[in-house]
C-alpha cells in the first residue's frame, strides 16, 4: 500500500517529493554582516540528506533594520544572491526543495545589531516580555518595508530557489501588524482586522508584481496568538482567534498565496511554541546574558533567571502556560484543521511531530496536507530516511527539551541533550559538525 508520508505535495507551482518540510530553524552561522557562508550550507545539507521534500530556511531579514540578531544571512542586497544560489545548488543535488523565509523582526529582536538601536513596529510600545525599544512605522517606512519584501522575493527567484515564505507568526513584524494585541494603530493599518491585514496584503500583491504568478509563494501564520499566556503578556490581550486567522488566510489566497503554513503563538519563544517538556532555566541563565542590554526588562530578567527562587517560578509559570508533554505533538492541528476548511490552497503544520502514524492520521483526518518540524529533525537529521524503512519513530526521538534554542543565541544550534548521546564529547562533536567542510567560495 502506499504511504501519505511519500507522496508528492503538489502546489500551483511547485511539487515537493514527500509531505515532511525541515521548518524554519537555523543558528548563528553566518558573517556578521549578514553574509552567508558554508556553515549554514552544511547545516541546510544535514536535512537535504535525510530525505525531507523541502526545507524552509530559516528567518531571513529582507532589510538589515530587520534583523533579529547578527551572524544570519539575509537576502536584503543583491550581492546576497551568490550565496543562497550556491546554498540552492547544494540543496537540489539531493532531490529536496528549498523556499526562502522572507522575514523581518520588527520589535522583537534577541540582540540588535550596532547600526541600530531601536527596531520598527506596527506600535511604538517595547515588547511587554523583554522590553525591546521600538518606532512606530510611518507610511513610508511602511512602503519601503513592502519593497523590501518583494525585492528579497525577486533576489531569491534570481538565486534558483524554489519558492519563499513570509513569516507572518511567532511575533514577528507581520504579526505585530496582524494582531489585535499588538496594534494599536489609528490610521488604515490598525483597527479593524482588515486594516491590520492591510501590511501583508500589500506585501504579497507586491510579490507576485514583482516575480509574477509563477513562483512559489507561502505564508507562516500563528493561527491563534495566545499573547496572554504569560502574566507578563496580559496588558496586551490574547491576540487573534483561529477565526480571525482563516479570514486572513482567505484574503491571502485571493492575493496570491499558493499555500499556509500554520503555527501558534505571538512571540518566539512562547509557551506553546515551541510547547517543551521543561525549561533548563540554569542554561537559560547563563545564555539570556547575551540579551543583558538589549531591552528595558533584560536586565532584570536576568536576574530573575539567576535567582533559585524566581528562577524556579518563571519555571513553573513557563510550564503552566503551555501544554503537556503528551499533547506536544500535532499541538496546531485543531487550528490547522480549521484553516483547511477554509481555503482552497495547501496547508502545512508545524508543532513537535515526529511520529509517522501520527503524520498519517493528521493527513488522512483532512488536518493539513503536509507538516513541518525542527527540533525533531535537529535530534534526528534522517528522520524521514527512519520513516521510509518502516520506523514509527525514532529510536532516541526528541524529547522535547528545548536546550537546542536556549543555546543558540550564544552556542551552535544542535541538540544538547546529553541523554540522547553515548557521551558529551559526542554530543558536542555532532553540534560542531556543522563547520565541516570549512571553505567557501
Amino acid at each position: 500500500m502506499s504511504d501519505v508520508i511519500f507522496e508528492p505535495l503538489k502546489f500551483k507551482n511547485l511539487t515537493v517529493k514527500n509531505r515532511i518540510f525541515r521548518s524554519n530553524v537555523a543558528g548563528r552561522f553566518d558573517n556578521y554582516d549578514g553574509s552567508g557562508n558554508q556553515a549554514r550550507i552544511n547545516w541546510e545539507l544535514k536535512f537535504a540528506k535525510g530525505g525531507v521534500g523541502a526545507i524552509i530556511s530559516s528567518f531571513v531579514p529582507v532589510h538589515d533594520r530587520g534583523r533579529i540578531i547578527a551572524n544570519y544571512a539575509t537576502i536584503h542586497q543583491d550581492d546576497r544572491i551568490p550565496f543562497w544560489r550556491a546554498l540552492g545548488k547544494a540543496v537540489h543535488e539531493h532531490d529536496c526543495k528549498y523556499i526562502l523565509q522572507l522575514s523581518h523582526g520588527g520589535r522583537q529582536r534577541d540582540i540588535p545589531d550596532i547600526k541600530y538601536e531601536k527596531g520598527l513596529s506596527s506600535t511604538a510600545k517595547s515588547d511587554p516580555l523583554h522590553g525591546f525599544k521600538c518606532d512606530a512605522m510611518t507610511k513610508a517606512d511602511i512602503k519601503e518595508a513592502v519593497t523590501a519584501f518583494a525585492e528579497g522575493a525577486r533576489r531569491a527567484r534570481e538565486a534558483g530557489l524554489d519558492g519563499v515564505e513570509l513569516h507572518g507568526a511567532n511575533g514577528y513584524l507581520i504579526t505585530q501588524f496582524l494582531s489585535s494585541a499588538i496594534n494599536d494603530r489609528k490610521d488604515e493599518y490598525g483597527g479593524s482586522l482588515e486594516n491590520r491585514a492591510r501590511f501583508v496584503i500589500e506585501i504579497v500583491k507586491a510579490i507576485r508584481a514583482r516575480v509574477g504568478s509563477d513562483f512559489h509563494l507561502q505564508m507562516k501564520i500563528s493561527a491563534t496568538e495566545y499573547n496572554d499566556a504569560l502574566l507578563f503578556l496580559r496588558l496586551e490581550g490574547s491576540g487573534n482567534t483561529v477565526q480571525e486567522s482563516a479570514q486572513v488566510c482567505k484574503w491571502l489566497v485571493e492575493a496570491g498565496v499558493d499555500a499556509i503554513h500554520v503555527s501558534t503563538g505571538s512571540a518566539f519563544p512562547h509557551p506553546r511554541n515551541p510547547a517543551g517538556a521543561d525549561i533548563d532555566v540554569k542554561v537559560l541563565a547563563g545564555t539570556y546574558a547575551q540579551l543583558a542590554s538589549s531591552g528595558t526588562n533584560t536586565f532584570r530578567n536576568l536576574l530573575f533567571f539567576h535567582g533559585e527562587l524566581t528562577g524556579e517560578a518563571f519555571r513553573k509559570a513557563w510550564n503552566a502556560a503551555g501544554v503537556p508533554k503528551e499533547k506536544i505533538e500535532g499541538v496546531s492541528l485543531s487550528d490547522s484543521h480549521v484553516i483547511k476548511q477554509a481555503v482552497s490552497v495547501p496547508v502545512l503544520c508545524t508543532g513537535g511531530f515526529q511520529t509517522a502514524s501520527v503524520i498519517r492520521k493528521a493527513i488522512a483526518n483532512g488536518d493539513c496536507d503536509a507538516v513541518s518540524m525542527a527540533r525533531p529533525l535537529i535530534a534526528n537529521n534522517d528522520l524521514v530516511k527512519q520513516f521510509a524503512a518502516g520506523h514509527d519513530r525514532a529510536d532516541r526521538p526528541c524529547t522535547y527539551c528545548n536546550k537546542c534554542l536556549v543555546h543558540v543565541v550564544e552556542h551552535p544550534l544542535g541538540c544538547y541533550e546529553e541523554s540522547r548521546f553515548p557521551s558529551r564529547e559526542a554530543m558536542l562533536d555532532e553540534v560542531m559538525s556543522v563547520f565541516h567542510p570549512s571553505s567557501f567560495v
